[in-house]
């Protein structure tokens, strides 16, 4: 049978397969690994309790930062000391862009850059002789692998990778069904980024944007809905620019309609979009329909005009602060995150400081702080003036004690609210008592009962004595009342 990726299927090899998989990075990663989790379990194979009983894992990696590069290394060298009878794959951001460097650490089967990302559950299928226990099955030279999987040079190498910008369309395999073990399946529609912001790497692993049919995004949504999902995040590289290399072209706002018109999801969140992609229009359309989660990620890296100009980034603080007033002024309450990135090369201490003045005096509900690093490829790399380690770190602090500042301030202004919250998956260490819930604006609670994930309920917030969020459903206070 023929894979989505043109590669044939084998089955039975599979059948037995126990599996993990370790994921790094954006939610477009996140939906990645799911989807391939997905596609795992639809072939045979079966999702391991752990990493250690698993037959294979699955590292999809990132690699915006140096620190996240580290991470995956140390991930690898872990799980081979753990057990060095598990096949580990390696995919996502970083084997795309340094195959070579990961092929030589110990205990990786396969390196599988996101060119070919869809071919995974094809690689699986073929790395064990034994059709019904790989644990006690030989493992298989790759040199015996089916013929057509891998060229000799690339099985030589262990790598499967190739030219990104030879992709001109979002691949159905990798990106379908991203609902993985998660209350809230994450739906990546966009892949890849036409902008060159002069520190990142990002264009350069996940190649042109590229965008799903309309007509498929509908389709998945709603089959999710059917499914039982209640809350549906899409998810992408550049979200904003979704639909601009389709023909006819279609604009991202507009599929936000079609997919509130034509599918019966109950609630859309929106993950991160830049500042410019966020128009009046798409501030009124999440301000007129309560399905779409007041909640807004828009990346800041910068409140200096003049780091902003050199990151090659196309807006200046006051259009981002125009922004966050056009979003105040319609939903007072939603939920306003931002990226923000520390240390690039000739960052003074003004330039610091007015990124931390500009978040002193704006509504943000959390930041994500990132410390620069140089990557390979990209503007900043090569520029002068590149800033000390030990700079970086202070000021990242400095902004990530003032992030923690405007996340409490938020959390404050939200108690007493009644909010419309959406139970969580419990995890097995935690409370049987308690139950995780997340809120349309983005705000973890706890609720002091048990319940199952996915349901939707009215919960007013409170203040637990640790200083963290509760919630307390209305029903339960009205019946406590005696009004119900």
């Amino acid at each position: 049978m023929a894979s989505p990726c043109g590669l044939m299927e084998f089955v039975p090899r599979a059948a037995m397969t126990t599996f993990h998989i370790e994921q790094f990075g954006c939610r477009a990663a996140q939906a990645d690994g799911a989807a391939i989790e997905r596609q795992l379990r639809e072939q045979g194979c079966s999702l391991a309790p752990n990493a250690r009983a698993a037959d294979v894992i699955v590292l999809n990696t990132c690699t915006v930062t140096a620190a996240a590069d580290t991470q995956a290394r140390d991930a690898i060298r872990k799980i081979h000391a753990a057990n060095s009878a598990t096949r580990i794959i390696v995919t996502g951001c970083y084997a795309q862009r340094a195959p070579e460097e990961i092929a030589a650490l110990p205990g990786v089967t396969f390196v599988v850059g996101n060119s070919h990302k869809p071919q995974i559950p094809s690689l699986v299928s073929t790395i064990y002789a034994g059709p019904a226990s790989p644990r006690s099955a030989e493992f298989l030279p790759l040199s015996a692998l089916q013929p057509g999987i891998l060229t000799p040079e690339e099985a030589m190498a262990r790598i499967l990778t190739g030219d990104i910008f030879d992709l001109s369309t979002l691949l159905v395999a990798p990106v379908m069904g991203g609902e993985g073990s998660h209350s809230r399946p994450i739906l990546k529609i966009q892949d890849g980024c036409n902008s060159r912001c002069s520190f990142c790497v990002i264009p350069f692993v996940r190649g042109k944007s590229r965008s799903l049919p309309p007509q498929t995004v509908l389709a998945e949504i709603q089959r999710l809905a059917d499914s039982g999902y209640r809350e549906i995040v899409l998810s992408g590289i550049n979200l904003g620019t979704y639909g601009r290399d389709l023909s006819p072209r279609v604009e991202f706002p507009g599929l936000l309609r079609r997919i509130l018109d034509e599918t019966a999801v109950e609630r859309l969140r929106v993950s991160s979009i830049e500042p410019m992609d966020v128009t009046q229009d798409l501030i009124e359309l999440f301000a007129s329909n309560e399905r779409i989660a007041p909640h807004f990620h828009m990346p800041l890296q910068s409140a200096s005009d003049r780091i902003l100009a050199a990151m090659h980034r196309w807006y200046r603080a006051e259009h981002y602060a125009r922004r966050v007033e056009l979003i105040r002024e319609r939903l007072p309450d939603a939920a306003i995150g931002a990226d923000v990135l520390t240390g690039f090369p000739g960052e003074t201490e003004d330039d610091h400081s007015a990124t931390l003045r500009f978040i002193e005096e704006r509504s943000f509900t959390y930041l994500h702080v990132f410390s620069y690093s140089q990557r390979p490829r990209t503007k900043a790399a090569a520029l002068p003036n590149q800033i000390s380690g030990s700079v970086i770190k202070r000021r990242a602090c400095e902004l990530r004690a003032l992030a923690q500042e405007k996340s409490e301030e938020f959390r404050r202004s939200q108690i007493g609210r009644t909010l419309r919250v959406l139970t969580l998956r419990r995890d097995a260490a935690d409370d049987l008592c308690i139950t995780p819930a997340i809120s349309e604006n983005y705000l973890t609670v706890e609720l002091p009962l048990a319940l199952p994930p996915n349901q939707f309920m009215e919960a007013v917030v409170t203040l637990k004595a640790d200083k963290s969020l509760g919630a307390v459903p209305v029903e339960s206070m009205l019946a406590a009342s005696g009004t119900a």
